[in-house]
């Protein structure tokens, strides 16, 4: 590379999207919680061992608190009592936070769908949900694929969003009201 020898070396200039730059520093550096409610927690510590290696892909590093992470994975069964405290955890993670539902009783409520009382019938019922991984237990594999489904999610994220129409040239809310009928 004779051509580009020597061209770098003073002051170096990189060009790029801010919003290109940001979301892959996010995607490459997600901190899952460590949270799991049932038999899914075990495929999903299996995906932090060293056969599957989630640290190969930026997201090994799970944390213990929710203030340190933006990644929460509901893995097993989620129960009305329990549905409060993941939502409680839901609301202390900073922005931005991205929940992933992992496995049949996580997404829809599993085989507890009819006769279980105490089940809440998916856990976006409780906090919203960014990606759904089906199985009863999910494979690791599968949990790394909706790790590819969040990334993929975040690299199409927009960071700086368009500024808002000025408040003048928005529709009168009188004119969009039904006439009363008398």
């Amino acid at each position: 590379m004779p051509l580009l020898a020597n061209k770098f070396d003073d002051d170096n200039v990189i060009c790029t999207k801010v919003d290109w730059l940001l979301n892959w520093a996010r995607l490459s550096s997600i901190w899952p919680m460590t949270f799991g409610l049932a038999c899914c927690a075990i495929e999903m510590m299996a995906v932090g061992a060293g056969k599957f290696d989630i640290d190969r892909f930026g997201a090994g590093a799970f944390r213990a608190t929710p203030r340190q992470s933006d990644l929460m994975i509901v893995a097993g069964t989620v129960s009305f009592k329990m549905a409060e405290r993941i939502r409680r955890l839901y609301e202390q993670m900073p922005e931005p936070k991205y929940v992933i539902a992992m496995g049949a009783c996580a997404v829809g409520g599993g085989p507890y769908y009819l006769f279980g009382y105490n089940v809440v019938k998916g856990v976006d019922r409780a906090v919203p949900v960014d990606v759904y991984v089906a199985g009863c237990p999910p494979r690791p594999e599968a949990l790394l694929e909706g790790l590819f489904k969040l990334q993929d999610k975040i690299r199409r994220d927009r960071i700086l969003r368009r500024a808002p129409r000025a408040v003048d040239s928005l529709p009168s809310v009188a004119s969009a009201e039904p006439a009363a009928h008398a």
